[in-house]
């Protein structure tokens, strides 16, 4: 983390609450975050699953050395490929980094798109068990269409919900109702009920229209493998990332896998992370309209991120909100 710069806070952020940012990959939410922070007097906390991961830079399209010197960033770099994390650290060391920014009156910013770790930090994680290694283990063998019969079986409202393309997803629904005897479904619905955090916070999502965002991916994804993804890659399958069944669920990364054991040509990799990566971005999308208590904001093409990140500012330094520590 960069050294944390001298500042005193505007009069008005007297108990700087947290601001949140969320929106699906390359909205335009990090570049944002970055300028508001700094006008703030902020300090980045990321909400990427990806980003804790050390070594997986170009393909999270993780904040450069440069940025982090502008603004201070937490929770990026934290773990090595051979380590596991999950949204229960997450929310323990977010709540911790919370508390360390606000200690030295600065503002706490999220930005990321992964939205469990949102919903882990605001309502806490329920008391669904911790990992079980051999059942697990067990799972992971299984096809995924035989793991969705067996969900939908068993809880069909989760199996309605669950983002079925995504095994790490299911397998995990699937350990805890084998681990509890109880649907998944219901585990969840625990967290409003019993674990409701009371800090409160600004909460935005951004969005853009289709064709805009869907040029702006494929932009990115031209530059990530210009700027050496495949070279990245090959790199960190040295050091275990086929093995860290996480990661391998990174967009890019695992298709750029494939890549290289002969699976399909550079060109044809390159198109197949734009189509998942477009995916991924629509079910981000799909999940944050689904959460209550945030405010949308859809970004112009037309206008700069500097200039959008200024408007926000101001609404937020005129409205005081950053100093109302009081739970609304």
């Amino acid at each position: 983390m960069a050294n944390t710069p001298d500042f005193h806070p505007p009069s008005s952020i007297l108990h700087p609450r947290p601001v949140l940012l969320a929106g699906p990959t390359a909205v335009g939410k990090s570049e944002i975050a970055l300028r508001l922070a700094e006008q703030l007097g902020g300090e980045i906390i990321s909400a990427d699953s990806m980003q804790v991961y050390r070594g997986l830079d170009i393909g999270t399209a993780k904040p450069s050395p440069a940025d982090r010197a502008r603004v201070p960033h937490h929770l990026i770099d934290i773990c090595d490929l051979t380590e596991s994390f999950d949204a229960a650290q997450f929310a323990r060391l977010a709540h911790r980094a919370v508390a360390e920014i606000q200690s030295r009156g600065r503002v706490p910013v999220f930005c990321g798109g992964t939205g469990l770790y949102f919903r882990a930090f605001l309502e806490g994680i329920g008391d669904a068990p911790s990992a079980d290694a051999k059942l697990r283990a067990e799972l992971e063998g299984v096809p995924l269409e035989n793991l969705l019969a067996e969900l939908s079986k068993h809880d069909p409202a989760a199996y309605e919900k669950i983002d079925r393309q995504n095994p790490r997803r299911v397998i995990r629904a699937m350990e805890v109702i084998r681990l509890t005897g109880k649907p998944f479904s219901e585990q969840r619905a625990d967290w409003d009920a019993h674990h409701a955090s009371r800090i409160t916070h600004l909460f935005y999502c951004f969005s853009r229209q289709p064709a805009d965002l869907h040029a702006r991916i494929n932009v990115r994804v031209d530059a990530m493998f210009t700027s050496g993804l495949v070279e990245e890659t090959r790199e960190l399958l040295k050091r275990g990332l086929a093995e860290n069944k996480t990661a391998m669920q990174a967009i890019g990364y695992r298709q750029v896998v494939e890549h290289l054991r002969g699976e399909r040509s550079l060109a044809e990799t390159i198109e197949l992370v734009k189509i998942r990566t477009r995916q991924f971005a629509k079910r981000q999308l799909t999940w944050f309209r689904a959460q209550k208590n945030l405010e949308w904001i859809e970004l112009k093409p037309c206008e700069s991120l500097e200039k959008s990140a200024q408007k926000m500012c101001e609404a937020i330094l005129s409205s005081g909100a950053t100093g109302d520590n009081n739970p609304r």
